[in-house]
Order: structure tokens, then C-alpha cells, then sequence
């Protein structure tokens, strides 16, 4: 399950990245501010699964 849920959230990460890099090349400033709001769930979500693998050990 703890591998699924940090899958999940590098492919946040990388959506959110590749969002705001395409919204950056086309001018569109909804795409951009879309893609840094998916980035920083995908850091969020794997921050805490790193918080729950520090208290595993």
C-alpha cells in the first residue's frame, strides 16, 4: 500500500510539473497555477509518506 501511495504521489508530482511547463510555453496562466497546486499535493502526499516510514522504524 506504502508503495502505491508514493507512486502515486511522484506521478502527482510529475503531472503537476508537466502541466506548469506547458502552461509556461503556451502563456496560460490557469494551466501554470493547475500544474504548481498538483506538484505541491504530490510533495504533500510524499512528505507524509515519508513521516509514516520514519515512525515505522
Amino acid at each position: 500500500m506504502a508503495g502505491d501511495q508514493k507512486g502515486k504521489a511522484k506521478a502527482e508530482q510529475l503531472k503537476g510539473k508537466v502541466k506548469e511547463t506547458m502552461g509556461k510555453a503556451v502563456g496560460n496562466e490557469g494551466m501554470e497555477a493547475e500544474g504548481r497546486v498538483e506538484g505541491a499535493k504530490g510533495d504533500a502526499r510524499q512528505a507524509k509518506e515519508k513521516a509514516k516510514d520514519t515512525f515505522k522504524h
